[in-house]
């Protein structure tokens, strides 16, 4: 914000003019002249400024906004009987140096009725910068007031111009905004009100003790000045303080029951506007030393303590308030006088070692950016002679000013020496220490004799600005690390909004650095809202980003500060309409839930993530919210919260997106069973907890299972296994025992199923790869030799989960290939992670003693013996497939074939064999298997046997190879069909059509073309009924996905001679049955692409033949066959057109084609060249 400064007296052509008279007036002796009182009493000095010190700038101001001028008193004072003529523009700047704002009000008002506007006046009055102070909190009373006056501003949350401007600048909706800023403005009136209401009554509370008796304490310092309310207030503040630090805390509540009139929890309850001292500790360990105020700092070129002045003429007694009478305005006006002479004589003697380091500072050359005047810190040559004291130093405020200030290098003179700010109330030993530590550049000095005013005049044309907010901040450089973190916090919120969006992630670490060392908690909090409004969507890299500044910001402030200031900013965003940052919410809860409170992280932040996965509906942000909550589960530690997790797991299970899920088996799944098995609940609350829920669950659905709650349930299952086998591993009578070392063997790659995430690696459960090689060989060698007495963990897997589960499988629906491939993949997966020895040992004996293998298991009139239940395929598939050695092999074999014997031979349903082979098919590694098992059906003696196996040959020829097809299956099905059965010959049908289906070897077809037109060309087969209706039904399966000449030559024409023959059907029940499947070919065919000649041959006759059955069988039908007939009639013509003109088209066709040819040549004779590309296009001329 732009501001005018109002002790810049070079605006006006006058006082340029009359600038060199000042400046040789300046350098008269005092005794030339008496000093006549100047406009506004400048020599008048409030009670609350500090003692003048000496300045050797021509226009440096005073240490207090209210206090004198040195050199304007010290041109006055000069002036001597000279009558000069003061201009309107010295008057005014005099007017707004002291605040006299009212007074430059009128004065104004007046010029500009008179016609003769000040450039000055109008310049301030009308920039509201000069009103409103930037600083948050107002300035103590005895502050140095800046051109802005005491018009502070009270401390609030936004200002105008930096309400959510991260918001503003990204996505520019403003029109809801702009009332809630005008309310803040106002908020904000409303407070700086009460501040300057505070500010009163606090002076007032301060002047209670009468100055006559101030005077007589001063005087007789033996007599103890009584203690004032308002000191009372801040020792019983301090003393309480202290008593809570350090774990008093029944003596604080008895000292806080003795003041019930004072609240300790709040300071402002002291008193108003009252900066808070350092606390009882500080003071001690300080001696007693005057504390500095936070603006005891003079910005000046040397600095003299009163002290230090020959014959201490000055007292340093806080003065009087401005209301003292005549007579002690004068006798102040005459000290002054006298003070000023010494002054004076200090100033020569000053110059005068100047003069002598001006050869050593030709000396110390250094390159600099601003104007060439020195820049020496010295020690005053009085006080170059007294010992240095060895008091502490003072304690500096937040904002102590503490600042190289390069205006004031511009605006010296030649011979000036300026230092850092300093502090009139330090010993000398303070300044002496100040000089080493805070010594700045020294610079060449011309050998010249310009005056300081010509000089000050000829660098004024370096076009410098410091009066608006950025030069303010230019002008000034930090030199301590507090201020520069000051300086970061003002500037960055102006900073960021200007940076390009894809470039932002660059200022998070310099965001970070200021939110975390900022002294100010509402500039940290600006901050890092900054940091999480930064980029308007983040992507994954800049997520990344942000989110490691906050850990790092974690790991340095701690958890108070962590959930004070980062947790508020993640609860703003949790609603934000862009998924992205509603993202970084999501994982931020996750990032930081290591350096959270254990309570806050187990309600607070919990109770955030389960909201966004119940309400959110951006799946990536669902996703982030239970990674995050896997987190949470691997750091909480109040078991009263299982049942919220419990909820939790099941709750996003249940999720619809995919991606969801998957991270709930990587990472919430896995965290949550760590924490149960801490809790000893894994095995005893957990997994009985989702057991119970599949029983419900199969027990509701006889009619209708829920196949996909059921897959919820299963695949937690499933995630828990690693987690249970730690288990039973870490609570083994041999546990103990287990030492890794070196000479153990390593763990076979194929031991444990690969992990879908490494949180299920059984390696990282227990702790590392050596301890789990060491616990297996133990484990192997317990179960082998030792048994399982008083393994309580294993015990309980054995005689309690695995019947459980067993019963289970009995229990689901055969026919359902997802739910046999559901337990089939957790069965095989829990058999491999507890080992050969254990399935072979523990497993596999429960199963075959279930499945016994004879004709009592099987009841062949309800269908509903254990054989022909989803207990076969999942113990082939999941148990018996777990290892694959020839014993495996051969156990399985034998396996099935048993079951195909028993299931033939009792006539009972197939549907469990067929599950079998379905699941064992889908994996080409046991084709071969699955040929040998049929083969022993084709050679089997019993007929019904023989069937069966032509019926299994369906299911496992889709994805065997044709190599395989061609060598066993094909060979084995012509075998079949050579028998004296015609069931087993018709069971081989649909085998057969699956090889038409799927395999391209024109030899192998041909074979299969012949052995099915010896079906049905063959006499004997006329009249067999089921065979003609087992062959259309396979035509009208395989036609669509068949070869078309196979389909046009072979299926359409036989259909077409099927639906002849049909028409002579006598019996009707065999004449509709035929009709029926018929139809069904023939709609299924008719999405073909079907030949002219063929339509009109075979198609159509075929529809007509079915047509005419169909009218006197099925009239629904008949209507659905009637649009079919006609829909392929109007292609036949539409096709009879279209041959048509294309006979004349033939010729048009080769011109375009000609013209085509040229076009491509010319346009592959062309380079890249855009230009080039582009006349192409053109015109001729």
């Amino acid at each position: 914000m732009a501001s005018v400064n109002p002790f810049d007296v070079s605006d006006s052509d006058e006082e340029a003019e009359r600038r060199p008279n000042e400046t040789v007036d300046t350098e008269r002796s005092p005794s030339e002249g008496a000093p006549g009182p100047p406009p506004g009493n400048a020599f008048s000095l409030p009670a609350d400024a500090e003692p003048p010190t000496l300045l050797l700038s021509s226009n440096r101001t005073s240490p207090s906004g209210e206090g004198m001028s040195v050199s304007a008193a010290a041109t006055s004072t000069m002036a001597g009987g000279v009558e000069t003529r003061v201009s309107v523009d010295v008057i005014a700047a005099q007017l707004l140096r002291d605040q006299y704002i009212l007074t430059a009000l009128e004065f104004h008002t007046e010029l500009l009725e008179a016609g003769r506007e000040l450039p000055r006046l109008r310049d301030y009055f009308s920039n509201p910068g000069n009103f409103e102070r930037q600083s948050g909190t107002p300035p103590a009373k005895d502050q140095v007031l800046g051109p802005g006056g005491p018009l502070n501003r009270a401390g609030s949350i936004s200002t105008l111009d930096s309400l959510d401007f991260a918001r503003y600048s990204d996505d520019g909706n403003r029109e809801s905004d702009e009332r809630v800023a005008v309310l803040e403005f106002e908020l904000r009136k409303a407070k700086e009100t009460i501040q300057a209401l505070r500010a009163n009554l606090t002076q007032a509370a301060e002047s209670e003790v009468a100055s006559q008796e101030r005077k007589n304490f001063k005087s007789s310092p033996e007599i103890q000045e009584p203690i004032r309310p308002l000191e009372k207030r801040a020792l019983n503040f301090l003393v309480n303080e202290y008593l809570l630090k350090n774990e008093y805390k029944l003596s604080s509540i008895t000292f806080s029951d003795e003041n019930d009139d004072q609240d300790f929890e709040l300071w402002d309850d002291v008193g108003l506007n009252i900066p808070k001292p350092p606390d009882l500790l500080q003071l001690y360990r300080n001696g007693g030393s005057t504390l500095s105020s936070p603006t005891d700092k003079v910005d000046a070129s040397v600095g003299v303590a009163f002290g230090d002045l020959p014959g201490n003429c000055v007292s340093r007694e806080p003065q009087k308030k401005p209301d003292l009478s005549q007579q002690q305005q004068s006798e102040v006006v005459q000290e002054l006088e006298y003070q000023l002479n010494l002054l004076n004589s200090e100033k020569q003697s000053l110059a005068e070692q100047i003069k002598k380091l001006q050869s050593e500072i030709q000396i110390l050359k250094k390159s600099v950016s601003f104007p060439p005047p020195a820049t020496l810190e010295l020690c005053s040559s009085s006080s170059s002679s007294k010992p240095c004291s060895t008091n502490p130093p003072s304690v500096p405020s937040l904002d102590n000013g503490q600042y190289l200030d390069i205006r004031g290098v511009s605006e010296a003179g030649n011979d000036l020496v300026s230092t850092s700010t300093q502090n009139t109330s330090q010993s000398q030993q303070q300044t002496c220490n100040k000089t080493t530590s805070q010594q700045r550049a020294q610079f060449d000095q011309p050998n010249r004799k310009l005056s300081p005013a010509f000089q000050q005049a000829l660098l004024s044309f370096c076009r410098m600005c410091s009066e608006s907010r950025l030069g303010a901040e230019v002008s000034r450089i930090a030199d301590s690390e507090e201020s520069v973190m000051l300086m970061l916090g003002r500037c960055l919120p102006h900073i960021v909004p200007n940076v390009l969006l894809a470039k932002r992630e660059e200022l998070i670490p310099l965001i970070l650095c200021t939110a975390c060392l900022h002294p100010e908690p509402k500039e940290r909090d600006q901050l890092l809202h900054i940091l999480f409004n930064l980029i308007k969507r983040p992507d994954d890299e800049q997520r990344q980003m942000i989110l490691t500044g906050c850990v790092a910001f974690a790991r340095h402030v701690g958890p108070t500060r962590v959930e004070a200031e980062l947790l508020p900013q993640c609860w703003e965003q949790i609603n934000h309409k862009y998924p992205e940052r509603r993202l970084l919410v999501a994982e931020a809860c996750g990032a930081l839930a290591p350096y959270l409170p254990k309570e806050i992280r187990s309600s607070l932040v919990l109770s955030m993530l389960q909201q966004m996965l119940t309400e959110d509906k951006a799946d990536m942000v669902r996703e982030a919210v239970v990674k995050s909550l896997g987190i949470i589960m691997g750091y909480i530690d109040d078991s009263d919260k299982y049942a919220q997790g419990f909820e939790l797991m099941l709750l996003s299970l249940g999720d619809p997106s995919e991606r969801v899920v998957n991270a709930v088996h990587q990472v919430f799944i896995p965290a949550f069973a760590a924490w149960t098995t801490e809790l000893g609940t894994l095995h005893t609350a957990l997994i009985p907890s989702l057991l119970a829920r599949i029983e419900k669950l199969l027990t509701q659905g006889e009619h209708g299972l829920d196949e996909h709650k059921l897959h919820v349930f299963l695949s937690a299952l499933q995630s828990l296994i690693p987690p249970l086998f730690a288990v039973v591993l870490q609570n083994a009578p041999f546990t103990s025992r287990a030492k890794p070392h070196e000479d153990i063997p390593a763990i076979e790659v194929t031991r444990f199923p690969r992990p879908a995430s490494p949180l299920q690696d059984m390696a990282i459960i227990i702790g590392n790869r050596e301890l789990l090689s060491s616990l297996l060989l133990l484990y192997d060698h317990q179960l082998e030799h030792e048994g399982t007495t008083g393994w309580e963990s294993l015990l309980w897997v054995v005689n309690q989960l695995l019947p459980q589960l067993i019963e289970i499988v009995g229990r689901i629906n055969v026919t359902s290939s997802t739910c046999v491939h559901e337990f089939s993949r957790f069965f095989w997966r829990f058999c491999r992670t507890f080992g050969k020895i254990f399935t072979n040992t523990k497993v596999k004996p429960q199963f075959q003693e279930i499945l016994r293998l004879s004709e009592e298991n099987v009841d062949a009139s309800a269908g509903n013996g254990i054989l022909t239940k989803a207990t076969v395929p999942i113990y082939a598939t999941g148990v018996l497939t777990c290892y694959n050695q020839e014993e495996d092999r051969k156990l399985l074999v034998g396996f099935l074939e048993d079951v195909m014997t028993t299931l033939s031979l009792s006539h009972a349903p197939l549907d469990s064999l067929k599950a079998s082979f379905v699941e064992l098919g889908a994996n080409p590694v046991y084709h071969e298997l699955l040929l040998t098992v049929l083969w022993y059906g084709v050679v089997h003696t019993s007929a019904l046997v023989r069937c069966t196996a032509a019926r299994m040959f369906e299911l496992v020829l889709r994805g065997m190879s044709e190599a395989l097809v061609d060598r066993r299956a094909a060979p084995a099905l012509i075998t079949l069909c050579s028998g004296p059965e015609l069931s087993v010959r018709i069971a081989t049908i649909p085998a057969f059509g699956t090889i038409m289906e799927t395999v391209t070897q024109k030899e192998l077809l041909e074979r299969v073309k012949m052995q099915l037109a010896s079906f049905l060309e063959d006499p004997q087969y006329q009249d067999q009924h089921s065979l003609h209706m087992e062959i259309i039904r396979t035509f009208g399966r395989v036609g669509p996905n068949a070869e078309p000449r196979f389909r046009d030559d072979f299926v359409l024409p036989h259909l077409h001679k099927l639906a002849l023959a049909n028409n002579s059907q006598s019996v009707e029940s065999k004449r509709i049955d035929i009709a029926i499947h018929l139809f069904e070919a023939y709609s299924a065919l008719s999405c073909c692409f079907i030949s002219e000649e063929v339509m009109v041959n075979h198609f159509l006759p075929g529809l007509r033949c079915l047509h005419a059955d169909m009218e006197q069988l099925s009239p629904e039908h008949e209507v659905i066959l009637g649009s079919m007939i006609k829909e392929c009639e109007i292609k036949v013509e539409n096709r009879g057109i279209s041959d048509a003109q294309g006979s004349i088209s033939i010729a048009s066709s080769l011109v375009g084609e000609d013209a085509k040819t040229k076009f491509l040549s010319k346009m592959g004779q062309l380079t890249t060249s855009g230009a080039m590309l582009a006349n192409v296009f053109q015109r001729k001329k």
